[in-house]
């Protein structure tokens, strides 16, 4: 399952950078959030690869820990880039407050990722 949310992720990272980039340039530019649109993609995609590198961790360490550790990647990648999306598209500022919370939801994938890593070695 990780690897077809990450492999989904990965494909929508790519359609959604290529669309910033020659869709929506002069918008980015005009509303000068061309460089928040850039954060955004380079972390969805990222973190769409790490999503995949968790999911080949299976039978090395915890599966509950990485599936907690997958989903709190998601759930904080969707969030982030999705609100620096709309921030630098549509330029609603609030997203600006938003984004934070998908990035505490990454930190605490991550985490939970060398949890379980130290938990398997101890």
């Amino acid at each position: 399952m990780w690897i077809l949310v990450g492999a989904l992720l990965g494909l929508t990272g790519v359609a959604i950078g290529a669309f910033g980039a020659h869709g929506l340039e002069a918008i980015l530019t005009a509303n000068g959030r061309a460089g928040t649109f850039d954060t955004a993609s380079k972390y969805h995609l990222i973190h769409a690869v790490a999503i995949v590198a968790i999911a080949a961790l299976v039978g090395q360490l915890d599966p509950n820990l990485l599936n907690w550790s997958a989903g709190l990647i998601t759930v904080g990648t969707i969030i982030f880039s999705g609100a620096l999306y709309i921030l630098a598209i549509f330029d609603i500022r609030i997203m600006g407050a938003v984004a934070p919370v998908g990035g505490l939801l990454m930190i605490a994938g991550w985490g939970v990722l060398a949890y379980a890593a130290w938990a398997a070695g101890r």
